[in-house]
């Protein structure tokens, strides 16, 4: 094609385009550096096309030998300057190479093919390598919305539209610096890791800064109204309509009952209207404030005090079925508004405005939040003292649905099942807004511990995705026929450490790797997690993307140090008993919105996070710090098939004494010994004391209930 017709051939597409698929463009892409490579994600055909006509740089892109080839493509190649290399050639990327250092910006897509799950795939070594090698600025721009496109490679069941709104996102500038490595190809393959942040980064970075009801809208105009997602023990499938009419009429309800930007309790299980009575206080600017029904009396009148809740939305018949009425009797100093009250007060004026209005026009018959705004209170859960409230905004939890979707994969193809109750931050953003907002499918289970019937869910309904505690998981694994779950892609592990007979048993009985991760409910809650992309056992993982962490040195303490963390997923502050309305947002050592998660860890050079235990769960004996993880886990060592845990009380000769508790009636000092002889731990980690127990005592949550484990020592 002739020089001179370019130019207005590309003018005339770009207007085109530009008016189907309303392209916006996101921050400033004439970036200039003496050596330019320009990276993108690739989500469709039409990807080259849209850089080719957006990008002011005149780039050469880099194509696939067999796509230039292509007669279609070939046509379209010509509008712009391009290098057609073969990938499995050795000599490939020694083209781009020169191509840098000659001073031409280069286009490349790392992930080599087109997506075929709307999130990143595979990143190849190649062009990590060669940004390394040339030291060549990355020019990172998101492309969002050609996915659901007919050009695309995605499952039939995805969403297509003829023009759907395309945005491309230009992030900010990195570099990748030549790792260290013995060989040219751990230094290739740390490159490539280095690239695959990279990648990771510009997903994150690029998210809408919205409200969760705002995110709920998107995802319906994304996925359909039509669309059914949400089951629950009622077996009703409710679709993205059925939600919002929740979510709208539980909200209007409530609003009238209640004071603008009002905490409101809500006291319900895992059932569809409770997620959408979440997303519909959000929309009338209520804060739902979620209760733990499992934390006794004492518990939840801690929680109403520290967040000065007045109201707290139920059911009469939740109440009776989960015998809580005397508990709900017992609190004082709030007013409780029972769900089938409020139905039965829903007048005509309520219905003609929800039916004639506000489905028809959510946006404008809600009352409008900020990002930074509380979205959400949930409460620790107590297992080492009285709960905290802990205040998520909704940049928060958006955030951190934003950092799990650009590291692990999840499509409409997907089906999860949440037996963690919506009041736990884990079940709540990983098994209840993650889904919802990205348009999985997802069964909401009122208890985890009905160990016989989820397993058989499990495969009833062929959910894909499982989350879970070790405890609850390891229980699972005893009950169910090895074939309960041949559908699950991921098992993800979380707010407990992942017991290793518990690992062992998934892979032998069902050949199912168990991802690891970790967090906090101040964080919402996630802060690592291990992916099929990037696993190592023994480990939680890598930090998700946005994070910054710095280890704080711990006396006694040789290897690693207290992890403390920053970023947008961090909460926005606690709320205490002792000051109750009060936010005390985060700050430690390490500065203003720094969060310390209390837990002593090691980072590797991969960046994988090792868990060496919670800086409260060490104890000092004879001067020697000993982590009480660590002997539980020569417990698990001596008797693999029990469970076991452990506290400290305090002992006159050497500072502190172990007690271990254990449901092995035969576990003996002897047997511990001779573990930590053979494992390798020192012997002050090996018990004095054993107290045989039926069950350790547990929290709603899955959790081991050291306050009450710390009790029972100090009797015995």
């Amino acid at each position: 094609m002739p020089d001179f017709l370019r130019p207005i051939i590309r003018a005339v597409l770009r207007r085109i385009t530009g008016v189907l698929f309303r392209v916006d463009l996101r921050g400033d892409p004439a970036l200039q550096a003496e050596r330019l490579l320009i990276i993108a994600n690739h989500e469709s055909f039409l990807d080259g096309l849209l850089l080719g006509l957006w990008l002011p740089q005149n780039p050469v892109f880099v194509v696939h030998t067999g796509v230039a080839a292509n007669p279609f493509f070939k046509l379209v190649l010509m509008l712009c300057d391009y290098l057609a290399v073969d990938p499995t050639s050795p000599l490939a990327m020694k083209k781009v190479i020169r191509l840098l250092e000659s001073g031409r910006p280069v286009v490349i897509f790392p992930e080599g093919r087109i997506t075929t799950t709307g999130s990143l795939m595979k990143t190849y070594d190649g062009p990590a390598f060669v940004a390394a090698k040339t030291g060549a600025t990355i020019l990172p721009i998101r492309i969002d919305g050609a996915a659901r496109t007919f050009f695309s490679r995605l499952s039939g069941q995805a969403p297509r539209r003829l023009f759907p709104k395309i945005s491309l996102t230009v992030c900010e500038a990195a570099h990748i610096d030549m790792p260290a490595g013995n060989t040219a190809r751990e230094r290739r393959r740390r490159a490539g890791e280095a690239m695959r942040r990279v990648m990771q980064n510009m997903i994150f970075s690029s998210r809408p800064q919205q409200t969760l009801f705002g995110a709920l809208l998107d995802a319906m105009s994304r996925y359909g109204r039509k669309r059914r997602l949400i089951e629950d023990m009622k077996q009703t499938e409710y679709s993205y309509n059925d939600l919002l009419k929740m979510a709208l009429a539980l909200g209007r309800l409530v609003a009238g009952k209640t004071a603008l930007d009002e905490r409101v309790g809500i006291l319900l299980p895992n059932l569809a209207p409770t997620l959408g009575l979440i997303f519909g206080l959000n929309a009338f600017r209520r804060v739902p404030a979620m209760l733990n029904y499992t934390a006794g009396v004492d518990g939840m009148q801690a929680a109403c005090t520290a967040a000065t809740i007045r109201h707290i939305v139920t059911s009469r018949a939740f109440l009776a079925q989960a015998k809580l009425e005397d508990k709900i009797a017992a609190l004082q100093g709030v007013h409780i508004l029972y769900l089938e009250d409020l139905r039965a007060g829903m007048g005509l004026g309520d219905k003609l405005w929800l039916m004639g209005w506000a489905m028809l026009f959510p946006r404008l018959a809600t009352q409008t939040a900020d990002p930074e705004d509380t979205a959400v209170v949930l409460f620790t859960s107590g297992s080492e003292g009285k709960p905290k409230g802990v205040v998520l905004s909704h940049r928060a939890l958006l955030a951190n649905v934003a950092q799990i979707r650009a590291v692990i994969e999840f499509s409409v193809d997907d089906k999860i099942l949440n037996a963690l109750p919506l009041f736990h931050s884990f079940g709540l953003n990983a098994g209840g807004l993650l889904p919802v907002l990205n348009g999985a499918n997802v069964f909401l289970y009122p208890s985890p511990l009905h160990y016989r019937i989820i397993p058989e869910l499990a495969y009833d309904r062929a959910c894909t995705v499982l989350l879970g505690t070790s405890t609850f998981l390891g229980n699972y694994a005893k009950h169910a026929n090895p074939y309960d779950f041949f559908r699950l892609r991921y098992v993800i592990a979380g707010a407990e450490k992942l017991a290793e007979p518990v690992r062992a048993a998934w892979f032998e009985k069902f050949g199912v790797r168990i991802f690891e991760g970790y967090g906090a409910t101040e964080t919402a809650p996630v802060l690592a997690v291990n992916t099929p992309m990037a696993y190592r056992t023994g480990t939680v993982g890598q930090l998700l993307p946005g994070l910054q962490s710095r280890l704080m040195p711990v006396q006694g303490i040789e290897h690693g140090g207290i992890l403390h963390v920053s970023g947008p997923n961090v909460m926005s502050g606690y709320l205490k008993v002792d000051k109750p309305g009060v936010l005390e947002t985060p700050a430690s050592e390490a500065g203003e919105g720094w969060y310390n998660t209390g837990d002593v860890v090691e980072i590797d050079a991969d960046g994988f996070v090792k868990i060496v235990g919670r800086v409260k769960r060490f104890a000092k004996i004879a001067g020697e710090m000993v982590s009480l993880e660590s002997v539980e886990k020569l417990a698990a060592q001596a008797s693999p098939n029990a469970v076991h845990a452990t506290s400290a009380v305090a002992d006159a000769a050497k500072g502190e004494a172990l007690v271990l508790f254990t449901t092995d009636k035969a576990l003996t000092r002897e047997a511990l010994q001779a573990a930590a002889k053979a494992g390798g731990w020192p012997e002050l980690a090996v018990p004095r004391k054993i107290v045989v127990v039926d069950a350790l005592p547990l929290l709603g949550t899955g959790k081991t209930d050291y306050v009450t484990l710390k009790v029972w020592a100090e009797k015995a």
